[in-house]
């Protein structure tokens, strides 16, 4: 996801949205105002914190004329253009485009805004890209710049909304200076690569878990932005088993785990993220090529890359979790 965010970053910060169009209401969560609110504000800001992307937006430019945001070319849609996109993506949700038209009172406009995204198991942002019939929503900057949010299986959404102050004070996360988060978010935690989550902070929280080590790094609650293949990366260069109890290790250990986190994390955002198909790919189309260098993730039954043993795989909570059983052995020891 900071792959992402960088990239819309470098394309959007300091632009204004000069048209928003959404194709259906799931995309925007039945918001009453569709992406109204957001036409003609400034991207302050593209910020993160886990799974969640928010632009931070500013004040509106001067009155844009009603029905701007809607107005139709005169000539036939050129391949490409905003209209074509739109009949596109009409055509494939079997829906009319919702233009929201631009004027100097939208609503909630009072106070800090956002525009929260979250991708969900498909969502895709990409900058002036091909006609794509998985269309969702599209994004307009008053440098012609188009932002395209494709999402083939429809879990992901954007949602305008409030920006509140954060509970400790400092920077809401990553790509942001300001105290704000968006209200949805309150209740998720900073994750690792945040410089306001510090790893003794890590190790208290963690230590508190009377959970496997595994299911704790996925409690969004605890820490977010770890996905099942970074938690299975850090814990194997970490040296512990998936199932260890988070409340039995110790300090030393959790702070070791903090570390492998970020190690991977890092790893991961300098090779791109890890893509294993289509759907995972930059806001310019490229692929990130981290799944070349696993070490555990979909690694079961092939030999451990530190010491040759056969690498395991296992359920905890539902999800797979592979390990080496001699670099991660499980140690038995009484909860604190």
């Amino acid at each position: 996801m900071e792959s992402v965010r960088l990239g819309l970053e470098a394309h959007a910060r300091g632009h204004r949205i000069a048209r928003a169009e959404s194709f259906g209401e799931r995309v925007i969560r039945r918001a009453p105002h569709g992406l109204a609110p957001i036409i003609g504000k400034r991207i302050e800001a593209v910020a993160r914190r886990g799974k969640f992307l928010w632009f931070e937006l500013g004040d509106n430019a001067a009155a844009v004329p009603a029905g701007a945001a809607e107005a139709a070319p005169a000539e036939p849609a050129a391949a490409g253009s905003v209209a074509a996109m739109a009949d596109t993506a009409a055509a494939a949700n079997e829906v009319a485009p919702t233009a929201h038209a631009a004027t100097a009172t939208v609503a909630n406009a009072n106070g800090p805004q956002a525009l929260i995204a979250h991708l969900g198991m498909s969502g895709q942002f990409r900058i002036d890209a091909a006609p794509e019939r998985h269309l969702r929503a599209c994004l307009v900057l008053d440098n012609g710049t188009r932002l395209d949010f494709v999402d083939q299986r429809t879990f992901g959404y954007l949602q305008p909304c409030a920006l509140l102050p954060t509970a400790d004070a400092l920077p809401g996360g990553q790509g942001t200076t300001r105290a704000l988060l968006p209200e949805p978010m309150a209740r998720i935690a900073r994750d690792p690569l945040d410089p306001a989550f510090t790893a003794e902070e890590f190790a208290q929280r963690l230590r508190r878990k009377r959970t496997a080590v595994k299911t704790a790094l996925l409690d969004q609650q605890l820490t977010s932005g770890i996905g099942n293949i970074y938690a299975d990366e850090a814990l194997h260069i970490a040296g512990l088993h998936p199932r260890q109890q988070a409340a039995s290790l110790k300090k030393s250990e959790a702070h070791t785990l903090f570390a492998a986190v970020t190690t991977v994390l890092r790893e991961a955002l300098a090779a791109g993220g890890t893509s294993f198909d289509e759907l995972y790919v930059h806001v310019d189309g490229e692929a990130g090529y981290f799944q070349r260098k696993l070490r555990a993730y979909g690694r079961a039954g092939q030999p451990c890359l530190e010491c040759g043993t056969t690498m395991e795989s296992i359920v905890i909570s539902g999800r797979s979790s592979v390990f080496c059983p001699r670099c991660q052995p499980l140690r038995r020891r009484k909860i604190r």
